[in-house]
């Protein structure tokens, strides 16, 4: 009998749903996302989570990814898939923030395609921020630690 708890499977993960998720971004999918069994290839995903996330960031003034002092580096991603998503589909992005530390914060993102009120992938990732000469973590600075709050 095998006792090492990391041989138990762990519980399938369930889809989201939108209600589950505070903001959305359209995201159009491109003719190079799909791969060759039709449908969107998995690293494109991690691209839609960066996507999603970053670009709110910077629209908020929380983010300055060319100058400012701070930059986030990705520690922790996963992705759990439910259904498939391909060309010419366009995709919804929703983001919350369901932790938040003094120098990280941990994303949930869900895509939805376009009319499905049930998420395609669902999955998470984790942003240390750190200062960009030292690469050590800091305290968010205020302007990103009210974006993210509002998103908690």
């Amino acid at each position: 009998m095998n006792t090492n708890a990391s041989a138990i499977p762990a519980a399938r993960a369930q889809a989201k749903t939108r209600d589950h998720y505070r903001i959305f971004r359209t995201i159009g999918t491109r003719w190079s996302d799909n791969d060759i069994y039709g449908h969107v290839n998995n690293v494109v995903y991690y691209s839609w989570f960066d996507t999603a996330v970053n670009a709110w960031l910077i629209e908020r003034g929380a983010l300055d990814i060319h100058g400012g002092e701070v930059i986030g580096l990705v520690v922790e991603t996963q992705c759990n898939y439910f259904a498939p998503l391909a060309f010419p589909q366009t995709v919804q992005a929703g983001l919350r923030v369901a932790h938040l530390g003094s120098s990280s914060v941990r994303y949930e993102v869900g895509l939805f395609a376009q009319d499905s009120d049930s998420a395609a992938a669902c999955g998470h990732f984790v942003h240390v921020y750190v200062d960009r000469e030292t690469r050590r973590p800091v305290p968010l600075p205020a302007a990103l630690k009210s974006a993210l709050e509002s998103i908690l």
